[in-house]
């Protein structure tokens, strides 16, 4: 940018760094003979191409202008009413329709949450590592981020007290708690549902707003695990839950949602009417023809097989060449492993150019998903995009490099 604009800037403007995941598919894309286990793209395969060009002609045919004309800023009822049934049916609570906002996928919800919670300054709490995304948001709007470490079952709910306990002898209240409960995003842990009456108690005694964000749990590999959101739990109403069908439809389609408190419902409205009026009429009606036809219900089935056979290819693969000084995830469901490499001196970030260049492999280095900057042993793989056999030949390469460099 030329010098004579940047005063013009605000400082959050200024504060921005690109994104490390876009910059590597930029990357990536440039370079065919790499493997690419770094973004976490839905498999462009198993999208339902011939259900939503037919659901698409409905559309236009059966709401014409309707679909096509600006809309309710929340969203339009026709959708809604059946969105919070399918909400009742899937995750077991109950949410009225006019509790439900309609987003441009998830990232305008966390977008939307921070405009609308976060003053510069206040403390945002989430898990340790987290959602690059939501990371950046919630810096954008000013805020001090704290981060949780997570194990095999989630976020450490004991450690997470023992800091609450902290802020509160300091006179501090943070401003709300962000997880991703159920196949977490970057770490592929899912809390156990011990942790998260754990996590539902403490936000009651110390009066907090859980912010549940959950795009994962529709496909999970193991029928035995515990999917309960913390929504579900709830009885005070302190949790806003977040979801897309960005991960089971499409991603191009842009619809998520939030389901909030009622009391703040209005208070979401109306931010998000500044924002963009409302989310795009058409791709709600694709939704609501989805719902009815139960797409979302037998499309997500579909995707178990499919990502369930990637994450055993992965975690196979990892198992045999990986050494043994490498700790990693084993996710229920989701797109992604998670790995330390506890070995001296081992940087991920530093080693991105080389591992791409030499090695012809891409992956995310997981500093980022840090909200106090640890973890440069650390890496984010996703199993999500390539074919089994691909992922395999990515993670031997891997591999090679931990044990190389």
């Amino acid at each position: 940018m030329s010098p004579r604009f940047t005063d013009l800037l605000t400082p959050a403007a200024k504060s921005i760094k690109a994104s490390e995941i876009r910059e590597l598919l930029r990357i990536i894309r440039a370079k065919k003979d790499v493997i690419s286990l770094a973004g976490g793209i839905p498999d462009p395969r198993y999208f339902p191409l011939d259900e939503l060009e037919d659901i698409m002609r409905v559309v236009i045919k059966n709401y014409g202008a309707y679909s096509l004309q600006y809309s309710e800023t929340k969203g339009v009822i026709e959708l809604r009413e059946p969105l919070a049934k399918y909400l009742y049916e899937t995750k077991g609570f109950r949410v009225d329709a006019e509790e439900i906002i309609i987003t441009s996928g998830s990232q305008q919800g966390l977008d939307l949450i921070g405009r609308t919670f976060i003053s510069p300054g206040d403390i945002v709490i989430t898990e340790s590592p987290s959602y690059l995304a939501a990371l950046g948001v919630f810096r954008f709007y000013g805020a001090k981020l704290i981060g949780i470490p997570i194990d095999e079952n989630g976020m450490k709910v004991e450690l997470l007290e023992e800091q609450l306990r902290k802020l509160r002898s300091e006179g501090v209240k943070p401003k709300f708690i962000y997880v991703i409960p159920v196949a977490q995003n970057p770490g592929g842990t899912t809390m156990s549902r011990d942790r998260k009456r754990y996590l539902v108690e403490l936000a009651s005694q110390y009066d907090l707003l859980l912010v549940e964000d959950d795009p994962y749990s529709y496909f999970v590999f193991d029928p035995t695990v515990d999917t309960t959101p913390l929504r579900t739990i709830d009885k005070e109403g302190r949790v806003i839950y977040m979801s897309t069908v960005s991960k089971i439809l499409a991603p191009g389609l842009r619809i998520g949602w939030i389901a909030s408190p009622p009391e703040l419902a209005r208070r979401l409205e109306l931010v998000k009417q500044y924002m963009d009026l409302h989310s795009p009429t058409l791709n709600q009606y694709i939704l609501l023809e989805a719902l009815k036809r139960e797409l979302l219900k037998k499309h997500a089935t579909r995707l178990v097989e499919v990502y369930r056979e990637k994450r055993d290819a992965m975690i196979s693969a990892i198992e045999e060449y990986f050494p043994d000084y490498v700790w990693y995830s084993r996710p229920v469901g989701g797109f992604f492993v998670f790995a330390y490499i506890n070995k001296p001196g081992f940087n991920a970030t530093k080693l991105m150019h080389t591992a791409i260049e030499k090695y012809k492999v891409a992956y995310v280095p997981g500093q980022s998903f840090h909200p106090d900057g640890r973890g440069e042993n650390s890496m984010r793989l996703s199993f999500s995009y390539p074919p089994p056999e691909t992922i395999r030949e990515g993670i031997k390469r891997i591999g090679r490099l931990i044990k190389e460099n």
